[in-house]
Parts: structure tokens; C-alpha cells; sequence
């Protein structure tokens, strides 16, 4: 029996986190296939992340304007639901700003999310730092699939 605060009470929903990444695109494949099969909700989160940390203050590192993110956005909301678009799924987008990992929690206890997916880092720095995948592992609150 499911304790009164963690008992389903609508179909079931499954959040995937996207950046435009190889490995994004392919949780985005397997999260809309989780959803078809389990008749349930799919959102797709996108967090854009403040110029902050490592990098930022370099010549390399590239400002975007507040409407070049919204831009970028925009973009990456449409090629998610081209991708999901022939399965039927029913798909939200969602565009967040911040640290990604808070932002994808945030958005996971908005929607009550049953499962959490997402890509694995190809970064060499998260081997350090630990990633998004990891943190989200940690955290214990969903379980997480991490695609390859």
C-alpha cells in the first residue's frame, strides 16, 4: 500500500531533462516510449544555466542575451516534440533558469513525476564534479534512468 503523500492520483508522468545534446535526444527517445507504453504524461525540461563558474570570466566563454536563450529554448521545445510528435505521447515543454539540477527537481515535484530520465554527461568535468545524472541518482526522490 502507498503511503497517503507518494499514492498515485492521476496518470502517470515522466520528466526528461533535454539540452540538445546526442545523449538528450536519445533519453527524449526513450522517455516518450516509457510514456506510450504506460499511458502517461511526458515533460521535457530544459534549464538554461546562469554564466557562472568555471569559464565564465575566460575570452572563450560565450555570453548568450536573454533573447538568444529564449531562442535556444524555443528551439530545443520544438525539436522535442517533433521527436515525440508520431508516438502520440502527450508532451509539456518547460523552460527553466538556473542550476539544473534544482530546476529539474523543482519541475519533477511540480508535475509529480513517477520516473526521471535523462542523458548521460559526455563532459569530462562531471567525472570530477559529478553530473546532473548523478546528483539526480543521489538525491533518492525518483527513479532515474540515465541513457546512454
Amino acid at each position: 500500500m502507498w503511503p497517503p503523500d507518494l499514492a498515485p492520483d492521476g496518470p502517470p508522468s515522466i520528466l526528461v531533462g533535454v539540452d540538445g545534446s546526442t545523449t538528450s535526444e536519445r533519453a527524449v527517445w526513450y522517455a516518450a516510449g516509457l510514456a506510450r507504453r504506460q499511458r502517461a504524461t511526458l515533460t521535457a525540461v530544459y534549464v538554461v544555466r546562469p554564466a557562472v563558474g568555471l569559464g565564465a570570466g575566460s575570452p572563450t566563454a560565450v555570453a548568450l542575451s536573454p533573447q538568444a536563450k529564449a531562442e535556444l529554448a524555443d528551439e530545443i521545445g520544438r525539436e522535442t516534440e517533433e521527436l515525440v510528435r508520431e508516438l502520440g505521447v502527450p508532451t509539456a515543454f518547460v523552460a527553466a533558469f538556473g542550476d539544473p539540477f534544482t530546476e529539474v527537481c523543482r519541475v519533477a515535484e511540480e508535475v509529480r513525476a513517477d520516473a526521471v530520465v535523462v542523458g548521460a554527461s559526455a563532459r569530462a568535468l562531471h567525472r570530477l564534479l559529478g553530473s546532473l545524472a548523478v546528483r539526480l541518482v543521489k538525491a533518492g526522490r525518483w527513479p532515474v534512468t540515465v541513457v546512454p
